[in-house]
């Protein structure tokens, strides 16, 4: 059912602006100092007026040319005064109050130029100009480091924008593929009229093999969007979880292919300890336990995948140098990697040129996704005569010595 779309929210009117509320601000402190300074001199006047001599009777005063009685010469001279203070007072007061206005008028302009800078430039923004940037010149005040914070969010929003076009146009790519191959198939087959059984089953082998890879990409991609954009709690409903265990089951799932391409593998895990409850597990994470299953098993299967023929792996798992972590290492032989090449390979769809073998190339994307919802760092470097050597680093609990030198049969 369909519904009508709501209307566009009305603008709130939110009053004078910030330059008019500042102009009328200052005009208003400047007004009531002038005032006060105004009162103060028609005060004084009348004060000094007071404090004149009293003068003999019959003495003749004229105030103003006009004849006054010699005992209210003081009075006289006083209200005389007092007027011209205000008769004076009141330009003087409609003059500073009126240039007040101006200078303020004219400096907040000045100093809120920045500000508009910024309105302009957010105005201007959209998904296809996010290249535009203030780039504020002059004293680093307040107002430039406005500035200066918006250009850096702008860097940011530009940067998830790039990743995220990358990743769509990446993800159409990859799916374009196993499509394209379903419908070549299914267009071959339909115009063979002389089709059989035997190439019936062959289309339907390759059919189900390109659902496969489609289906495998859309679950990574789900799996990749759920963690980055969820962040854990703590009553996800963690439990532990041994990297020792997950790898070697992790092994044990591509044994097969170990052996078909006769690879040597190494497993380095901490040795269990026993306490009054019973065994203690050398190196235990916790977390969700199927997202930390996948962190290892993507680690291993990429060491097999992008191996070399009678080369080596090997998988460490135990304390780290921060008694607070777990550390899991999986190092294995390969093609040369450029070093500056190897943090690439944790974004989405980042193969590597120089890697081979076959994948969607979103495994070390879903690890780095995983392991930093769980509060870890993963880094990358590559082995010195090709391969490559991936350390996670996990909040865990750790006990036990090293066990090492224990060697998969393959």
């Amino acid at each position: 059912m369909f519904r009508p779309a709501d209307p566009p929210r009305a603008r709130r009117r939110r009053g004078p602006g910030l330059r008019v509320r500042l102009t009328l601000l200052a005009t208003g402190l400047v007004a009531a100092v002038s005032a006060l300074l105004l009162w103060l001199g028609w005060m004084l006047v009348g004060e000094v007026a007071a404090t004149l001599p009293t003068l003999p009777a019959e003495t003749p005063v004229l105030v103003d040319d006009v004849p006054v009685p010699a005992g209210e010469v003081a009075a006289a001279i006083g209200h005389t005064a007092r007027t011209e203070v205000l008769q004076v007072g009141s330009v003087a007061f409609a003059l500073v109050v009126a240039a007040a206005a101006l200078v303020s008028w004219v400096l907040t302009g000045h100093v809120l130029r920045p500000v508009h800078d910024v309105t302009a430039t957010a105005r201007r923004l959209s998904a296809e100009s996010l290249d535009a940037r203030i780039d504020l010149e002059g004293p680093r005040d307040e107002v430039a480091e406005l500035a200066d914070t918006f250009d850096e969010m702008l860097d940011r929003l530009q940067a998830a924008f790039d990743a995220q076009r990358r990743f769509v146009a990446n993800a159409s790519h990859e799916l374009r593929t196993p499509l394209a191959v379903l419908r070549t198939e299914i267009d071959v087959t339909l115009a063979d009229p002389d089709a059989d059984v035997d190439e019936l089953r062959r289309m339907a082998a390759v059919l189900r093999d390109a659902t496969r890879r489609a289906e495998g990409l859309v679950d990574g991609l789900l799996l990749l969007a759920r963690t980055e954009a969820a962040p854990r709690r703590a009553d996800d409903g963690d439990e532990p979880v041994d990297l020792d265990l997950a790898a070697r089951g992790a092994l044990d799932a591509v044994r097969a292919e170990v052996e078909a391409r006769r690879l040597r593998v190494e497993v380095t895990s901490a040795e269990p300890t026993a306490d009054d409850e019973g065994p203690v597990p050398g190196a235990v994470v916790v977390g969700d336990a199927a997202l930390l299953e996948r962190v290892v098993g993507n680690l291993v299967e990429n060491a097999v995948r992008h191996n070399v023929d009678d080369g080596w792996i090997t998988v460490r798992s135990g304390p780290a140098d921060d008694p607070a972590r777990v550390e899991l290492v999986v190092a294995s032989s390969g093609p040369v990697l450029d070093p500056a090449r190897v943090p690439d390979l944790f974004e989405p769809f980042r193969r590597g040129a120089d890697r081979v073998g076959t994948g969607s190339g979103l495994g070390l994307s879903i690890v780095r996704a995983v392991v930093r919802a769980h509060g870890g760092t993963v880094a990358a470097e590559p082995v010195e005569g090709g391969g490559l050597t991936v350390r996670v680093l996990l909040p865990g609990q750790v006990s036990g010595s090293l066990n090492t030198g224990v060697t998969v049969p393959t």
